[in-house]
């Protein structure tokens, strides 16, 4: 099982909030990380922090730490199709495939966040179904843009015509697509119809509950359950101890994920596992030094 990070808060010691997750990105490359990912937000989500914290742009973002790494993979996750047109973005994650010589994936989902997208001005729908519609209108358009030298594309929601994207991507035949959100309905069906990766929250036995599903959707679609990697997200505060874990926890007062020992956290991972999780990316509250330097031992123990 390999093991990724996600990036979800700003919040570090130097002044320069760049200068702060830079220097996270490299000490987890360099500690033998599979993935970063960071969200595509403007604003700080409830679950992690304050809307008032200081928060990047993810792809822009993502650009700059693609020159500061080498081997590391680098994703969103996850980018709303609401905030940019599909073909630009597929455009700018061409540029990032380039400039990071290819290792990017593009993690995209339906959006959620509805205060976001008032304060932003960009338009919600208040139909989850048109929402994962749009979605799936949107990576058929990004896919034809990376694979046709010229493409054209009409659906109900996105258009474009005889569209030139030059160069292409250098992953063939396209960087990844990773889709995030767990609807059973339609989201997983989504998944089987043009995803790379998926991408859940839950516990092992909800996790593997959902992969079920999944596995029934590509089966009437035609897929092979298998060409597609099932990752994890999971938002985490880890101590060696319990007295180090419980004072952490009572500082945390907006921590919405699961406070656990080193111990437990080893169990927890070993069921993720034996649920048949290719990767677990682990999100972790405000940048806590401990947490991650508990991960990078821990992971070892589940090298493949």
């Amino acid at each position: 099982m390999k093991f990724g990070i996600h990036s979800p808060s700003f919040i570090y010691n130097e002044s320069n909030i760049f200068d702060g997750i830079k220097k996270k990105v490299i000490w987890i490359e360099e500690h033998g990380f599979d993935w970063l990912s960071v969200m595509d937000h403007m604003i700080q989500i409830p679950v992690h922090g304050l809307p008032e914290e200081p928060f990047m742009e993810s792809w822009t973002l993502l650009s700059a730490l693609a020159t500061a790494t080498t081997r590391i993979r680098l994703s969103t996750l996850v980018t709303s199709t609401s905030y940019r047109n599909p073909a630009l973005l597929a455009k700018m994650v061409t540029n990032l495939d380039l400039i990071s010589k290819g290792r990017i994936t593009l993690g995209i989902g339906a959006g959620w966040y509805e205060d976001e997208y008032k304060q932003y001005g960009f338009e919600f729908s208040q139909k989850p179904a048109e929402r994962i519609y749009r979605l799936e209108e949107a990576v058929r358009l990004i896919k034809e843009m990376w694979t046709q030298e010229r493409a054209t594309y009409h659906g109900k929601y996105f258009h474009i015509e005889n569209a030139i994207l030059e160069p292409k991507p250098i992953q063939k035949p396209h960087p990844p697509i990773l889709i995030g959100g767990g609807g059973e309905q339609l989201t997983l069906r989504t998944v089987a119809r043009v995803g790379d990766m998926c991408n859940f929250i839950g516990a092992p036995d909800e996790v593997k509950k959902k992969f079920e599903v999944l596995n029934q959707h590509c089966v009437k679609e035609g897929r092979d359950f298998n060409s597609i990697e099932r990752t994890v997200l999971c938002n985490l505060l880890i101590a060696k101890d319990e007295s180090v874990l419980k004072s952490k926890l009572e500082k945390a007062k907006l921590f919405k994920g699961r406070g656990l020992t080193m111990e437990i956290a080893k169990e927890l991972f070993h069921q993720y596992q034996s649920a048949d999780v290719q990767m677990l990316i682990c999100s972790i509250y405000q940048n806590d030094v401990e947490t991650l330097e508990i991960l990078s031992e821990l992971k070892e123990l589940f090298k493949q």
